[in-house]
């Protein structure tokens, strides 16, 4: 099944790249595995998938140990991140792309291990608190660009969900056009219900959760 499913949202993919004129090697398949079992990501790996998605630090953590021996699996924290949980959520991820606040980076950047981030920017009042207030951006990456430990490669977005991937469409584009600005490579944004606007307007990094492996177990 989760073959299958990987089959179709990499044809997806395939179609969104070749309408924008881009390749497929552009865009990284993040699979989104919060909530599911360690045997989940163990199926997804066996089929190829490298870099794999999760929310909450807490929930990685007792997962981690099962996977220890995934040598070559790469694990974003996608979901927000608590200041105090920053030495754990290093220990714990590979890249860390919900990044909000100096706080957060200079917790990150005392920690000492050599980290790949990208700024969780917020694109509109009716979204949850999470992410970095556009007037604050300039100085966010200012900040971070000094941390010793902290390698900057881009941006990310969550925005308002809508069922219409039209609707979501505008505020990937204006994440494109920060990145442009600032000069990162690197934009995570789109989903498994709008991944072909996502592409179109310049995603490297999707996150893939449903699509892929189905609803997320009840009382998730």
């Amino acid at each position: 099944m989760l073959g299958e499913r990987l089959a179709e949202v990499e044809e997806r993919i395939a179609r969104a790249a070749a309408r924008a004129g881009r390749a497929r090697s552009e865009i990284t398949l993040i699979a989104v595995t919060k909530k599911f079992p360690a045997d989940a990501i163990r199926e997804a790996y066996g089929l190829g998938l490298r870099r794999f998605g999760e929310n909450y630090v807490q929930e990685f953590e007792a997962k981690h140990p099962a996977l220890a021996d995934l040598r070559d699996a790469e694990f974003h924290l996608i979901g927000h991140l608590q200041s105090n949980k920053a030495r754990p959520a290093a220990e714990l991820f590979q890249v860390i792309q919900t990044v909000d606040s100096e706080r957060l980076a200079r917790r990150l950047d005392q920690t000492g291990k050599p980290m790949e981030v990208m700024i969780e920017v917020k694109l509109s009042e009716e979204q949850p608190k999470a992410g970095a207030a556009l007037e604050s951006l300039d100085a966010l990456i200012a900040a971070i660009r000094d941390c010793a430990h902290l390698d900057l490669t881009g941006l990310m977005t969550m925005p308002p969900w809508s069922d219409d991937p039209e609707q979501t469409r505008p505020y990937f584009r204006r994440l494109a056009e920060l990145a442009r600005k600032h000069a990162m490579p690197k934009l995570s944004m789109g989903m498994s219900h709008d991944l072909e606007a996502a592409i179109e307007e310049g995603a490297t990094h999707i996150r893939i959760g449903t699509a892929l492996f189905g609803p997320r177990p009840k009382g998730s």
